[in-house]
């Protein structure tokens, strides 16, 4: 669905959820715009027990001169919305949101899908905040906001807000999101800056001297009183200055789920991996790999855990994930080959670029994927290789021209791809610039010269490779264990899907 397939609806209502927050004052601002622009009659409202009552948010609505609207419990009783009503950063029916009666609804929403009979939804759960789904639907049709300071501002401060200042931002198109809309300083400082109340104070420090802390592990659980999800990173952040705890989880009950906050200072805990973990089939999770957090619905996790209050079920799942995993260290470790297959990589097509053709040498450069950014300088040597899943690996050119062949015809999405998400981007740090690697690749084939031992994982594994130390390849159940035949001490993870298209195995 994009934006388009609603304008012959006349009038429409946006609705916030219930004490609406940044974001959902955001997301419904940036939709306003768009149908106002569109000549409709628009209406950006929200209902529940109480206005707005937040310092930060009524200075935001103050400020920016949001035209929203609030409509009593006793008014929503009675009150019938002709035209569209669209529900932002929140779902039609869900607890979340006063049921307002319509002609016909829309859902746009970055939570887990709870509602699923509302035909007219945009519902992606992977993305940190709901403005960025909104200011992609305004992107993807043309609606600029590089010159609505206003818009633009309101939607970053959305983004900041719903990923606790940015420390959970992982999708690629939040970080882009970030980047292009234009936004007052002045004012994000503002609003950050009466952010916290006296009685948010009190919460945090009552917080702190009720955790439970787990000495096998190192890692600590604190349930805290319902307040802004920031507080919940301001507790986790000075939870790690304690001496003996290494991760830490705070979280608190919403009036549709649990908000949490993930904490890591050592290596081996990836804190954007383990908030995947902890909201695993009943949420969503991410960050980066020292700050993370994420969210649990709440009828998601009655139906799996009816019985099981939740600070039980945060300090069960904590000890699952430590169990669920061993650690590998490339240059330690001993392998045994009697228990791996030896195979090859399969010649199918993939494609390269030399850095050294987009950019001039010493640019810094930051490479953002699905998996995260890289940032490099351009150096003559270096090659950038773009997998079948739109991973991207930087390598010298010696060890290209060892395990690929370039090969005639131009680089093809549809050919050497499959299921690519998001295209690779190498952004110039230096000016700004950005350019999408798959514009200029060309197209290369693996040798299949150097083979591999490889084993399906019966058990998660976390490998430090050689070529990166400080960061781990999280392997899965089902994935494969990969060590290089020349070098076994060259040792990896292939995702399952991943091995089955590039790696067959050698027989005779």
């Amino acid at each position: 669905m994009r934006l388009t397939d609603l304008e012959g609806y006349d009038p429409i209502t946006i609705q916030c959820h219930d004490n609406p927050d940044a974001d959902a004052l955001a997301s419904g601002y940036g939709l306003y715009c768009y149908f106002k622009s569109r000549g409709r009659k628009v209406r950006l409202v929200y209902s529940g027990k109480n206005q707005i009552q937040k310092s930060n948010i009524r200075l935001m609505v103050e400020e920016l001169h949001l035209p929203v609207e609030y409509v009593s419990l006793q008014d929503a009783e009675s009150l019938f919305l002709e035209g569209l009503l669209i529900t932002v950063d929140c779902q039609y029916g869900a607890g979340n949101v006063t049921c307002l009666k319509a002609d016909r609804v829309a859902v746009i929403d970055h939570h887990q899908q709870e509602i699923d009979n509302v035909e007219l939804s945009i519902i992606n759960s992977n993305l940190g905040s709901c403005s960025t789904l909104v200011w992609k639907l305004l992107t993807d049709v043309g609606y600029t906001v590089y010159d609505d300071e206003g818009l633009g501002t309101a939607l970053y401060y959305g983004l900041y807000t719903d990923t606790n200042q940015f420390s959970e931002l992982y999708n690629p198109l939040d970080m882009d999101m970030r980047e292009s809309v234009p936004y007052e300083k002045g004012l994000i400082n503002m609003f950050r800056n009466t952010n916290l109340s006296l009685r948010e104070l009190e919460i945090a420090g009552v917080a702190m001297i009720r955790y439970s802390f787990n000495d096998d592990y190192g890692f600590a659980v604190i349930k805290a009183q319902p307040c802004d999800p920031n507080i919940l990173g301001l507790i986790s952040d000075f939870l790690l200055q304690v001496d003996v705890i290494k991760t830490c989880v705070v979280f608190n009950e919403t009036g549709d789920g649990y908000k949490y906050s993930v904490r890591s200072c050592i290596r081996e805990v990836n804190a954007r991996e383990l908030a995947a973990y902890l909201s695993e089939g009943i949420g969503s999770g991410g960050g980066h790999y020292e700050k993370a957090g994420g969210f649990i619905s709440l009828r998601l996790y009655e139906e799996q855990f009816p019985t099981l209050h939740a600070e039980a079920y945060f300090n069960n799942r904590m000890v699952e994930y430590f169990d669920s995993f061993e650690l590998i260290y490339s240059g330690s470790y001993e392998v045994d080959l009697t228990k791996m297959r030896l195979c090859r990589r399969k010649k199918i097509p993939m494609g390269y670029v030399e850095a050294d053709d987009l950019l001039p040498l010493g640019t810094p450069v930051t490479i953002r994927t699905l998996e995260g950014d890289m940032d490099l300088k351009v150096e003559d040597n270096l090659y950038i290789v773009i997998g079948i899943k739109g991973e991207v690996y930087p390598v010298d050119r010696n060890e290209f021209l060892r395990n690929y062949r370039p090969v005639e015809g131009k680089y093809n999405i549809a050919e050497c791809t499959v299921r690519m998400e998001y295209l690779p981007v190498i952004k110039n740090r230096a000016n700004g610039q950005d350019l999408l690697l798959t514009d200029y690749a060309r197209k290369c084939i693996p040798t299949g010269d150097v083979s591999i031992y490889a084993k399906p994982l019966e058990k998660g594994v976390k490998v430090f490779a050689s070529w990166d130390r400080e960061n781990y390849m999280l392997g899965k159940p089902g994935d494969w264990l990969a060590v290089r035949s020349d070098n076994i001490h060259e040792i990896y993870v292939v995702e399952r899907d991943l091995f089955a298209l590039s790696y067959v195995e050698v027989t005779g």
